[in-house]
C-alpha cells in the first residue's frame, strides 16, 4: 500500500470541507441542521477511517474495524447522545483506527490523540471566529494531515508485506526455549 502523505491529508482537507459544505446547505433545507451535521460528522470520518485503513500497512482486521464502526455508529444514531459526546465519539474513533494501523508505540498513540485535540480546537476556533463551516472542517482536517509526521515507534517490530510482525530472531529465541523446557520437563519423571 502507498503510505500517506502530507499532499493527500491537505486534499482530503479541502475535498472534505467542499462536500461538508455543499452537504450542509443542500440538507438544512430538509433536515434539521443539528440532524444534518450529525450526518455530516459520520460520513465524513467513516470516509477518513477507510482512507486510514486504505493507507495502512496491516491487513489483519479490517473488516472487524469496519463492523465494529457501523455497529458503534447505528447505536450511536439509535441512542442520539448530545451533539459534543456524538462528535467526540467520533475523534476518538479516528484515533483508534489510526494508532491500531499505524503507530507500535504508546507515545506516539497520545501524540495523535494531542492531535486530535488540537484539530478539535482549531476547529472550534474556526467556527466561533468566521461561523465558517467550510473554514471548520478545512482547520480539524488540516490538522489531522500532520499524522504523517508523527513517529510510528520504536524500531523493534518491523512489518513485512502482509502486515505482520517480522519477529524472526525473538521467535527463534523462543522456540529453543520452549524446547528446553520441554526437554527438562521430560527428564524430571
Amino acid at each position: 500500500m502507498k503510505k500517506a502523505t502530507f499532499g493527500e491529508g491537505v486534499v482530503i482537507a479541502l475535498v472534505s470541507s467542499i462536500i461538508a459544505s455543499v452537504v450542509f446547505v443542500s440538507l438544512s433545507f430538509l433536515l434539521s441542521k443539528e440532524t444534518v451535521f450529525r450526518l455530516l460528522t459520520s460520513g465524513l470520518a467513516f470516509a477518513y477511517s477507510l482512507y486510514l485503513l486504505a493507507r495502512s500497512q496491516g491487513q489483519v482486521g479490517r473488516v472487524t474495524v469496519i463492523l465494529a464502526w457501523c455497529l458503534l455508529l447505528s447505536a450511536l444514531w439509535v441512542f442520539y447522545p448530545s451533539l459534543t459526546f456524538f462528535m467526540l465519539f467520533h475523534i476518538m474513533a479516528i484515533w483508534l483506527v489510526r494508532s491500531l494501523y499505524r503507530y507500535t508505540s504508546l507515545f506516539s498513540s497520545l501524540v495523535d490523540l494531542c492531535l486530535n485535540a488540537l484539530g478539535v480546537a482549531s476547529a472550534f476556533w474556526a467556527m466561533h471566529h468566521t461561523g465558517s463551516l467550510f473554514l471548520s472542517f478545512w482547520c480539524f482536517f488540516l490538522v489531522q494531515a500532520l499524522f504523517v509526521y508523527i513517529p510510528i515507534g520504536s524500531g523493534h517490530q518491523n512489518l513485512d508485506r502482509s502486515g505482520q510482525t517480522n519477529n524472526e530472531p525473538n521467535f527463534d529465541c523462543a522456540y529453543q526455549a520452549a524446547e528446553a523446557a520441554v526437554r527438562k520437563l521430560s527428564t524430571l519423571r
